[in-house]
């Protein structure tokens, strides 16, 4: 069996558990902001409300409430689907919401593959280019690509792209542009901060396991780097990058949300800056909650991918299974089988009978 019933429980409890806690945590210190977004929206005197109008509308909705009743009622909303209203324009949060997150889906989803690719060529050319010879500073540079792009600044990063690409180069137009032409810098503005933490961790890991004695082995035996790279290293290497994508997601969303900013994009990221704005406090909510939401669970099916890539994390087998064990007399055998195994991290499982014949 690949994955334990009990742990895929125990991980969904605590993805529940996590996105309680980053509710309770974003609602408390909506709530200890002084002011809120009933007076920054009704208390301009140029509507000229009077007083007691604009008590009606606090009373009706709920603003001096107190902060526990205000709690259980949007956390039940919340598990209902229903995220209250926007202060600012009195519409359903889930309608502005809707409308603006397939926006923001396409544009993190663009970026995420692309900081993908970008960072496994920088990784495969920074440890598997040539040594030597003249193109060898391209190893070195390569090597040292992603402690440049991890110290860019993602809104200086697409001021720059709009100023060279669009106004200087002429290339791609940010005046009213197509579909997929307005996809173009926004991607690379979220890709190229992205693919830099995941570019040295893979780096890191893919020179650990070229150190390995089972790589060193089959180096020796006369396999190509090509071969050596898909057949062996990738799939060892992979687990660490596994879990730096599934860290560097809520740097996904922040940067989308600063792309959208800059590039004036409709999308989850425009309605947050303008929610902080106005303090618009039920939009806020809904978009951490959402923010959370994803996050939890692209970090849960990293963990679940574990066991499915690394046999050495899965389940031990049942009795019926154990008891096909190996069953071999040679002591030498076994002892060469033994090594031979655990340069590869598998461990054995001899059969008792055999143990005690050869003790």
């Amino acid at each position: 069996m690949i994955l334990d019933t009990r742990y895929l429980i125990l991980r969904l409890g605590q993805a529940i558990l996590v996105l309680l806690l980053a509710f309770t945590a974003a609602f408390i210190l909506l709530s200890l902001i002084p002011g809120d977004g009933v007076t920054a929206r009704f208390a301009d005197p140029a509507l000229g409300l009077s007083n007691d109008q604009i008590a009606e509308i606090r009373e009706a909705t709920g603003a001096d409430d107190s902060w526990w009743s205000r709690y259980v009622l949007s956390l039940t909303g919340f598990l209902t689907g229903d995220f209250g209203y926007s202060v600012q324009t009195g519409a359903a949060v889930s309608t502005i919401i809707a409308a603006a997150l397939p926006s923001t889906a396409v544009l993190a989803a663009s970026g995420f593959v692309t900081a993908l690719v970008l960072a496994v060529i920088i990784a495969v050319f920074a440890t598997f280019g040539p040594s030597t010879g003249p193109t060898a500073r391209v190893r070195l540079v390569l090597d040292s690509v992603p402690s440049l792009f991890i110290s860019i600044p993602v809104f200086w990063l697409g001021i720059l792209l709009i100023q060279v690409f669009s106004f200087q180069l002429g290339v791609v137009s940010v005046v009213d542009p197509g579909p997929a032409e307005a996809l173009v810098l926004p991607t690379l503005t979220v890709a190229v901060p992205l693919s830099a933490p995941i570019a040295q961790v893979l780096i890191r890991s893919i020179t650990e396991v070229q150190a390995s004695g089972f790589v060193k082995v089959t180096t020796a035996k006369g396999a190509s780097e090509l071969w050596i790279l898909v057949h062996t290293v990738a799939r060892n290497a992979v687990l660490p990058g596994l879990t730096i994508i599934g860290l560097v997601f809520g740097e996904l969303v922040a940067g989308a949300v600063v792309t959208e900013t800059v590039f004036g994009r409709n999308g989850i990221g425009l309605i947050t800056a303008q929610a902080v704005t106005h303090r618009d406090n039920p939009i806020l909510l809904a978009v951490v909650v959402i923010a959370t939401f994803g996050y939890v669970i692209i970090n849960l099916a990293v963990d679940l991918l574990y066991p499915v890539i690394d046999v050495r994390l899965r389940t031990k087998p049942s009795s019926a299974s154990a008891g096909r064990a190996l069953r071999i007399h040679d002591e030498p055998a076994r002892r060469a089988l033994t090594a031979s195994a655990a340069s590869v991290g598998v461990d054995l499982d001899w059969n008792d009978e055999t143990k005690e014949k050869n003790s």
